[in-house]
C-alpha cells in the first residue's frame, strides 16, 4: 500500500529521521500546514518533538544557537514568511560568523504567486544566502526528506553554520508518496579534506625545535569534540595555551597549561607573550581582529602554524608557515605522535610575574573592592564561586559578556554560549533559554540592561516553559561598552548611551519569575545563593558602578603587546 502523505507531514518524519528533539518556533499563515502537522507529533502516543514558543523570531534562532552549542547538536528553528523569517537573519548571521550548526525553516507563499509581492512575500533565497552555508526552495513535496537531510549534514559536519529552507505553501500541502531520504554526500562539499601528512611532520618538527611555543585555542577544538586530543598534544609537547573567548571551555580553566583568555580584554601574560613566542600554533580559529589587534606587527617574531578544517581560513588574516588543513580530532593525534616529550620550564615560568601584575593591578581590585557601588567583576566571581562545577555560562554582549568571561570558570567542555563573531545584543536571555533544553546543567546568564531589554519579550518563554535560567542583571544604567569607548577615545562625550531603566521587579514579579535585587556587596553572597538554590527561573538584578571599566584592553588598531592595564 502506498503511503501517501503531505509535504508538511513529511518535514515531521525527515526531522524525525534526524534525531530532532526540540524546535523553537512561532507560527503564521505561510507555515500553519507544517504547525498543524505538528500538532499531532507533540502530544500523546506520537508524540516526538517539544515545541518551544517563543515570542519572537529572533529568540527562535538565538534560542536554537544555545542548544546547539551546549548539546552539540543541530538546533531548529520554524517560522513563517515575510517580517516573520526576516526577524531570524541576526541569528543567522550570528550562527555563521560562529560556526553554530541550526536549520531554519520558513514558510513561503505559494510558487504560483512568487514574484508578484504577494503578502509576506520575501526572496528568503536570496537575502539568507550570504550569511547562510546553504539556503534552498523546496517547491515540491517529494523534495522534502532529500532537502531536510542535505540541510542537517551540511549544518552539521567540516565547519558547522546555519541553513535555511524556504517552504513553499503548496509544497506543504501537496500529496505524494513518501520514500525516506539520507543524505551523506555533496558533490562539491568537502567537509572533512584528506590529512596532509608533510604538513603533518613539517608541523612537528617545527615545534619540537622550538623554545617558546604558545598554542591558540579556539571553538573549533569544542566543535571536533577534541578537548582530550588536545590536552594529549599540549601536555606531550609542554605547551602553554590561551583560549579564543568562544575556545574557552575547549580547555579546563582548571588545567596547569591553560594561560589564559586571548584578546582584546584577555589576560595581560598571554597577549604580551604572543609577541615573544618562536612558534604560534593557532588550533580552530580563526584570526580575529580582536584577537590579533594590529596584524602588521601581530607576532613577526614567531613560525606560525595552523590547524584548520576550513581551508579559506589559512592564510586570510596571518600568513602561516605550516598549514594542516583537517578536522582537528585527526590533525591533533597525528601531530602528536611526532612530538618529543618536551619540557619548557623557564618558558611558562615567565608567564608568572605578568600573571602577578595583572591580578594586583586588576583582577583583585576588580573581584575584591573594598568599598564604593557593586563591581561587575566582583558580581560575577561570586556567582561562580558558588555555581555548581560545569555551570553553563551565558552572556549577552557588552560589558557583561568582557567581565563573565574573564571571571567566570570553565572546569567542563561546552560550558560557554556567547556571541563572538557578530556581537549580537539580545543574543544572552533567548540562548540561555535553549541552552536550558540542550542540558541538564545550570545555566547562568549575564546581561546587561541595554541587552536585556532587547530580547526581553523572552521573559514570557521562560514563564511558560519554566526554563530555569539563573539571570544575573548587570544594571549601570549605561550601555556600558560604548561609554567605555567614548570615556577612552571620544574626549568623554557620552553620546546617547544613558539609559533610563524600567522597574525590572515588576517586570520578573509580571512573568512570574522570582526577583532579588542587591545593592550592597554584604548581601551578595547571600543573594546569589539564594538565586542558585531557588528551583526555576530567577533574576538576580545588581546594581552596578556607572563607570566601571574592562581591563585589561589593547586599543583598537594598537599592537596586542600594548595593552592597557589601567585607564
Amino acid at each position: 500500500m502506498r503511503d501517501r502523505i503531505t509535504g508538511a507531514k513529511a518535514l515531521m518524519r525527515a526531522l524525525q529521521a534526524e534525531g530532532v528533539k526540540t524546535i523553537f518556533g512561532y507560527p503564521g499563515g505561510s507555515i500553519m500546514p507544517v504547525y498543524d502537522s505538528l500538532f499531532d507529533y507533540t502530544r500523546g502516543e506520537k508524540k516526538c518533538f517539544d515545541h518551544i514558543l517563543v515570542r519572537h523570531e529572533q529568540g527562535a534562532t538565538h534560542a536554537a544557537e544555545g542548544y546547539a552549542r551546549v548539546s552539540g547538536e543541530v538546533g531548529v528553528a520554524l517560522v513563517t514568511s515575510g517580517p516573520g523569517v526576516t526577524n531570524t537573519l541576526t541569528g543567522i548571521a550570528d550562527a555563521m560568523l560562529d560556526s553554530t550548526p541550526i536549520v531554519v525553516i520558513a514558510g513561503q507563499v505559494a510558487t504560483s504567486s512568487l514574484g508578484t509581492d504577494a503578502f509576506q512575500e520575501v526572496d528568503l533565497v536570496g537575502v539568507a544566502q550570504p550569511i547562510s552555508k546553504w539556503s534552498y526552495q523546496i517547491r515540491h513535496a517529494a523534495d522534502v526528506a532529500w532537502a531536510v537531510s542535505r540541510a542537517f549534514y551540511i549544518a552539521r559536519t567540516g565547519r558547522p553554520g546555519p541553513v535555511v529552507l524556504d517552504f513553499p505553501r503548496n509544497a506543504q500541502v501537496e500529496e505524494f508518496d513518501w520514500e525516506p531520504c539520507k543524505v551523506s554526500f555533496v558533490r562539491s562539499y568537502v567537509p572533512y579534506p584528506k590529512l596532509d601528512e608533510e604538513a603533518v611532520r613539517q608541523a612537528a618538527d617545527i615545534i619540537n625545535n622550538s623554545r617558546r611555543p604558545l598554542a591558540l585555542v579556539g571553538q573549533g577544538v569544542e566543535l571536533g569534540n577534541a578537548q582530550e586530543e588536545l590536552k594529549a598534544f599540549l601536555e606531550k609537547g609542554d605547551i602553554p595555551a590561551g583560549r579564543t573567548m568562544l575556545g574557552l571551555s575547549a580547555l579546563s580553566s582548571e588545567h596547569p597549561l591553560n594561560v589564559g583568555m586571548l584578546g582584546m580584554h584577555g589576560n595581560y601574560a598571554v597577549n604580551l607573550k604572543e609577541q615573544q613566542c618562536d612558534v604560534l600554533i593557532a588550533i580552530g580559529m580563526r584570526f580575529s581582529d580582536r584577537v590579533t589587534g594590529n596584524l602588521k606587527t601581530y607576532a613577526k617574531q614567531a613560525k606560525i602554524i595552523h590547524l584548520d578544517i576550513d581551508r579559506s581560513e589559512i592564510d586570510k588574516n596571518v600568513k602561516t608557515d605550516v598549514a594542516v588543513v583537517a578536522d582537528c580530532k585527526e590533525s591533533l593525534p597525528a601531530i602528536t605522535a611526532l612530538l618529543y616529550k618536551n619540557r619548557h620550564d623557564a618558558w611558562r615560568e615567565s608567564f608568572r610575574e605578568l600573571d602577578e601584575q595583572e591580578r594586583q593591578r586588576v583582577i583583585e581590585p576588580a573581584i575584591h573592592p573594598k568599598e564604593g557601588p557593586l563591581r561587575m567583576g566582583e558580581v560575577v566571581n561570586a556567582v561562580a564561586e558558588q555555581a555548581q562545577r560545569g555551570t553553563v555560562l551565558v552572556t549577552d554582549v557588552g560589558q557583561n559578556q568582557l567581565f563573565a568571561t574573564r571571571y567566570f570558570k570553565f572546569p567542563e567542555k561546552r560550558s560557554i554560549c556567547t556571541s563572538g563573531g557578530l556581537g549580537t545584543m539580545g543574543y544572552g536571555l533567548p540562548a540561555a533559554i535553549g541552552a536550558t533544553f540542550g542540558t541538564r546543567r545550570t545555566v547562568c546568564c549575564f546581561m546587561g540592561d541595554g541587552g536585556f531589554q532587547m530580547n526581553l519579550q523572552e521573559l514570557g518563554t521562560i514563564m511558560e516553559q519554566q526554563a530555569p535560567v539563573k539571570m544575573i542583571l548587570l544594571n549601570n544604567n549605561y550601555l556600558g561598552n560604548v561609554r567605555q569607548w567614548q570615556d577612552m577615545f571620544w574626549m568623554r562625550r557620552k553620546s546617547f548611551t544613558k539609559m533610563m531603566n524600567p522597574c525590572y521587579e515588576q517586570i520578573a514579579r509580571g512573568y512570574g519569575i522570582a526577583y532579588e535585587a542587591v545593592t550592597d556587596r554584604n548581601h551578595l553572597a547571600l543573594a546569589v545563593e539564594r538565586m542558585l538554590r531557588t528551583p526555576g527561573p530567577y533574576l538576580l538584578e545588581c546594581a552596578i558602578l556607572e563607570e566601571d571599566n574592562v581591563l585589561p584592553m589593547t586599543p583598537p588598531g594598537m599592537n596586542v603587546d600594548e595593552m592597557m592595564l589601567e585607564i
